[in-house]
């Protein structure tokens, strides 16, 4: 066997074997197969696809080609996944919910990326937060207090890793066999008995269109069927920012305001209830969907899930104070009025121009060592469908340059008809 012919085989639109798929990913993380070799594998995969079970060849070989994460001695482990956007502070609020409802929450956790927010990144805001915890101790804390939040510390699925670098730079990122392979690897490699996936659609997300999420869902799914992990994937939209805040402390700021029942927007309620239910529904919790909602809602409005949050962040060395007085945060140096310059209503406030902007002001990273800054993003209190007045406030942007956010001013970012 050598890559050569695999090449030539993927090239003429023929099913690779279970064997030859191991040589690659095995070959690849070695380092006997060379960035060229996989690039050409990649781009055949790329332009003629794999079936199902090509696919979830791909993925089981490369959960298990570095660390993979026992969880058995915790039980049920219900994982919750995003395949990313803009504003998303999900996993801020629902997961303590979850872990208030004695499902145990071991998640990890990564850093944003190009327009991306980073759970991990969000989590750092939190002065004194430790999200580098030996598995060990991260175990541990779930047994103790049924939660831990933590960065990726285990070398997951290192064969990922390296094929997905490569795709960024030869253009083969928007795959549905390649993008449904690399996000189940991790999420098999990271333990869980079961997951639940939110795939996000619309600008500022990977699947833009209803279609293509449809079938990412789909076949990440199946791949969970066939790995013996079951899966449920949720679609939720990503045309506008989720929520109000974006920008790290920005969004960890809404996140405790949330948890403490100061307000409750309309699309976060959405996807927490409905992600939410189907993570109980999977841990034998609730007997239906409808069910699950009224539970989980129930824990954000009792306080429960406020408290373990706070629990949460103390376990791991947060101070707690900033968590009762969100006041304490660090803030950027100019924080700027958006204005509405006619009475009308919003017709488009777009995910990917936000997230982009939130980049160019420093709340996110264009490469993995790139330095962020905490405090910058935005505030949006008007969303789409919201009535404005002319000279009311949209928005605000919180930035360390005065320049760059009357730069962002003239853009106009919210349509309003």
């Amino acid at each position: 066997m050598n890559i050569l012919d695999i090449i030539a085989k993927k090239r003429d639109k023929k099913e690779l074997t279970k064997e030859e798929i191991e040589f690659f990913v095995k070959g690849y993380t070695e380092g006997s197969i060379t960035d060229y070799q996989a690039a050409a594998l990649v781009m055949a995969i790329y332009i003629n696809g794999m079936n199902e079970r090509e696919i979830t060849d791909l993925t089981l070989f490369m959960a298990h080609s570095g660390d993979v994460l026992d969880l058995s001695s915790l039980g049920e482990v219900v994982d919750k996944h995003s395949t990313g956007g803009v504003g998303d502070k999900i996993t801020l609020i629902l997961m303590p919910i979850v872990a208030s409802l004695g499902i145990p929450v071991a998640k990890m956790s990564g850093r944003g990326l190009g327009f991306t927010g980073g759970t991990v990144d969000k989590l750092e805001s939190i002065p004194g937060y430790n999200t580098n915890v030996p598995v060990d101790k991260f175990i541990e804390n779930v047994k103790n207090i049924g939660i831990s939040l933590i960065g990726q510390t285990l070398n997951l699925a290192p064969a990922d890793k390296k094929l997905y670098a490569l795709r960024d730079t030869i253009s083969c990122t928007e795959s549905i066999s390649l993008i449904a392979s690399s996000i189940m690897s991790k999420k098999i490699a990271s333990g869980a008995n079961k997951i639940v996936i939110d795939v996000t659609c619309g600008s500022g997300a990977f699947m833009k269109n209803l279609e293509s999420a449809k079938e990412l869902a789909r076949v990440m799914t199946k791949i969970g069927e066939l790995a013996n992990k079951e899966t449920k994937c949720i679609i939720t939209d990503m045309n506008q920012p989720v929520g109000r805040a974006v920008g790290n402390t920005l969004e960890v700021i809404e996140a405790i305001d949330i948890l403490k029942g100061k307000y409750l927007p309309e699309d976060i309620k959405n996807i927490i209830t409905e992600l939410g239910a189907n993570m109980l529904l999977l841990a034998n919790k609730v007997n239906s969907i409808e069910e699950g909602k009224i539970k989980i809602l129930e824990n954000l409005n009792n306080g429960k899930a406020y408290e373990k949050f706070v629990q949460l962040v103390q376990n791991q060395g947060g101070d707690i104070s900033y968590i009762e007085n969100t006041d304490k945060f660090e803030k950027a140096k100019y924080i700027v009025p958006i204005v509405a310059e006619k009475t009308g209503t919003v017709s488009k406030l777009d995910a990917l121009t936000i997230g982009k902007l939130s980049v160019y002001l420093g709340a996110g990273r264009m490469k993995k060592e790139d330095n962020i800054q905490k405090e910058v993003g935005f505030v949006l209190n008007k969303k789409v469908g919201d009535k404005v007045e002319k000279g009311e406030i949209l928005g605000y942007i919180h930035s360390n340059d005065e320049n760059k956010a009357n730069e962002i001013i003239k853009q106009q970012i919210y349509e309003i008809i």
